[in-house]
């Protein structure tokens, strides 16, 4: 495979988040110091430049119409852009601590916002539709199922999943440790915690089962899914650690490392094909073909790590945020 850059762009400080909008036409990146900036994806002309949050921005997420981008920061506030017009709707504040996690219902404009303990179900217009009560710990993740039905609430000690029709709770899932990431399968067979412990953890909500896979090297902080649920992709170390979750689950199968010379710093499956983008702390970037005899497929070296990699919805451009606070943006072709 090919991998050419298409386009790169200085930010302000090294890249905390970044979201392409549903239509692909733009890509947004945070910058840890703050500021916000929406490119547009052909060329990397920017569409909005803004101090985005006092202190920091934490993240951000493009609305399923595209047609919003809400932000998240330190200063315990939900911003609202236009990102066409580059300018700012309006500003949610939801309390104290940080806006650490914000996630759209799948096909809604309902939007799930935590900040500190507290949970937030907010309309379209940044109105609260519901508050819901605290969570016993800070709140680490977020995610909700891929058919919308439930929100699955992580923190200190387990998962809460809440019912996205009458929020009542569905099930507690308890977990004796912190927990780093939260991710769905696509199918919503599985849901899967990266952990602090080190380790990943992986529950059957519907036939009330769990798994747990252990001998990470550190905290699992990425995990990604391939679309046909099959495939797993942890970090946690040097390799990125790949599961078959097919059948009965991994428990017992002996994952397929892939080996890179420094601990993996972001990790990514395309949304509707089988390739994943692993990066490195020595800058390293691969692809990865997981049913291949020899599943490397190409790899580059970058001026800096990588913090966030995200592909585009048609899968053909890969977008890297780094250390560095550049932000680069490459071709994927075969």
């Amino acid at each position: 495979m090919n991998l050419t850059k298409v386009w790169a762009v200085q930010c302000d400080d090294y890249i905390i988040d970044l979201d392409w909008s549903p239509d692909g036409q733009l890509l947004a990146a945070g910058s840890a110091s703050g500021p916000i900036e929406v490119f547009h994806a052909a060329d990397g002309t920017k569409r909005l430049s803004a101090a985005g949050h006092e202190q920091g921005t934490n993240t951000l997420r493009f609305s399923p119409d595209s047609h919003c981008l809400v932000t998240g920061g330190q200063d315990g506030k939900i911003k609202y852009w236009d990102p066409l017009a580059g300018q700012d709707i309006t500003t949610v504040d939801i309390g104290k601590d940080w806006v650490e996690h914000l996630e759209f219902k799948p096909n809604s404009t309902l939007l799930a916002a935590s900040c500190g303990k507290k949970l937030s179900l907010l309309k379209s217009d940044g109105s609260v539709s519901k508050a819901l009560p605290d969570a016993p710990k800070t709140i680490s993740s977020l995610a909700w199922d891929p058919q919308g039905g439930c929100l699955a609430v992580a923190y200190f000690g387990g998962i809460t999943l809440w019912d996205s029709d009458d929020w009542i709770v569905q099930k507690e899932l308890p977990y004796n440790n912190g927990i780093n990431t939260l991710v769905w399968s696509p199918n919503s067979r599985w849901l899967v915690s990266g952990n602090a412990d080190p380790s990943v953890h992986l529950w059957i909500p519907s036939e009330d089962a769990e798994l747990h896979m252990s001998g990470y090297e550190g905290k699992v902080k990425h995990l990604s899914f391939d679309i046909t649920s099959r495939w797993l992709a942890t970090s946690g170390g040097r390799d990125a650690c790949l599961w078959d979750c097919s059948g009965d689950g991994p428990e017992g199968r002996e994952p397929n490392m892939l080996p890179h010379d420094a601990p993996v710093s972001a990790l990514a499956f395309q949304k509707s094909h089988g390739i994943l983008a692993t990066g490195a702390e020595d800058g390293t970037l691969e692809l990865w073909s997981p049913e291949r005899k020899n599943p490397l497929r190409a790899t580059v070296k970058m001026p800096a790590a990588a913090t966030k990699i995200a592909w585009s919805p048609n899968d053909t451009f890969l977008a890297i945020g780094s250390t560095q606070g550049i932000v680069y943006v490459l071709k994927c072709e075969a």
